[in-house]
């Protein structure tokens, strides 16, 4: 009892214990969606107004699993975004943060 306690705690305070593991492999057929904004350098999307969206290869997998997981539950509110995430389940959140988290 005094184990699964402390599991729990650290799973809090490091984000999750019971995230689901990335396969930045599996990840290869979803980036397409990504690519479009995401991969094109000093891109500006206009909807729902002019804003620079930035590069995501190489950033840590860990703040794009927070990032996409915020969009998906609506507490980020970029409309592109959030429609994006809310298709997204949780083993293709965690690819993709795998991917670009290792990507260059």
């Amino acid at each position: 009892m005094k184990t699964l306690l402390i599991i729990a705690i650290t799973g809090l305070l490091c984000g999750s214990a019971f995230a689901v593991e990335g396969n930045a492999e599996s990840a290869k057929g979803k980036i397409s969606m990504c690519q479009g904004c995401h991969g094109i350098y000093d891109y500006k999307a206009t909807f729902p107004k002019v804003y620079r969206v930035p590069m995501i290869a190489g950033q840590q997998s860990g703040y794009i699993a927070k990032a996409l997981a915020a969009y998906k539950s609506g507490t980020r509110t970029q409309p592109n975004m959030r429609a994006i995430a809310e298709s997204l389940s949780d083993q293709d959140i965690a690819d993709l943060a795998a991917y670009y988290g290792s990507a260059k």
